[in-house]
């Protein structure tokens, strides 16, 4: 059985090359995987790492409204408020340096994915296309990891 690019070929008509899939390969070339796991990673941490800071005074004392967050809007289910604040608080804080330093990325993004799916369930289920895209990058780095760039790489994690 001939391709039909090889019966072309042997007819003398020119062979067309497919632009989607040509520029699917430059683009391969062109962008490493190690590149997008960097960015992915960054980019993750950039979004819990915002949050965590709007959570705190200072380095890293919670603040009154953070506790009234937790008491009156995001009501969690079995978690006392108190407790929640300071659990995601301190993730926020801790996930996102260990995405940004490449360490231990898998158990981080999921750590994340999980905080992702509490708070589209109980807190802000509307907000399914924002967390559906954060879920997106957590699962690419929970299957890839986070790259050559990374240190679970340097230290043989990886």
């Amino acid at each position: 059985m001939t391709t039909l690019s090889a019966r072309a070929a042997a007819h003398g008509k020119p062979i067309r090359a497919n632009p989607v899939r040509a520029f699917g390969r430059l683009a391969e070339r062109l962008i490493p995987e190690d590149a997008i796991a960097l960015i992915t990673r960054l980019g993750v941490a950039a979004i819990f790492w915002s949050s965590a800071r709007t959570k705190v005074d200072g380095v890293l004392h919670i603040t009154d409204g953070t506790y009234s967050l937790f008491r009156e809007e995001y009501r969690l289910p079995l978690i006392p408020p108190d407790i929640a604040a300071h659990v995601a608080t301190y993730s926020e804080h801790l996930f996102s340096i260990l995405l940004v330093l490449g360490l231990f990325t898998r158990f981080s993004a999921l750590a994340f994915l999980g905080m992702t799916t509490v708070i589209e369930v109980f807190v802000y289920p509307d907000a399914w296309p924002t967390h559906l895209s954060w879920a997106a990058l957590l699962i690419y780095l929970i299957a890839r990891g986070g790259g050559a760039w990374s240190l679970d790489r340097a230290a043989r994690l990886d």
